[in-house]
Formats: C-alpha cells, sequence, structure tokens
C-alpha cells in the first residue's frame, strides 16, 4: 500500500474518532443538564413524598 493512502486512511480515522470523542461528550453534557434540571424541579415542587404500606390491601401509597 502506498505511504499516501496509508497516510490519508490515518487522518480520516482520526478524524471520525474525533467526531464520535466530541458528539459523545455534547450528548453526555445535554443529559446531564436534563437530569439536573428534572432532579432540581422534583425537589422544589415537593413531589418526593414517602410511601406507606396500607396494612388493609398491602398497597404502598404516598403520605
Amino acid at each position: 500500500m502506498p505511504p499516501l493512502i496509508a497516510f490519508a486512511g490515518v487522518l480520516g480515522g482520526l478524524a471520525v474518532v474525533r467526531w464520535a470523542y466530541r458528539t459523545a461528550t455534547r450528548i453526555n453534557q445535554e443529559l446531564e443538564e436534563v437530569r439536573l434540571a428534572r432532579m432540581e424541579q422534583a425537589a422544589r415542587a415537593g413531589e418526593i413524598k414517602t410511601l406507606r404500606q396500607d396494612p388493609v390491601t398491602g398497597a404502598y401509597r404516598p403520605v
């Protein structure tokens, strides 16, 4: 294989790896922002309630 073609292949491979890494980092950052926003919203709204077991039915219900 001529060295120029091998070198071009290596450069192309590096470009793909760099693109994949940047995309994965960006997506993980967006997911983390959404997760933190949902946690903040739930804590602010007081939606996190304790569950207690109903002695009659055995089902868990919010207190």
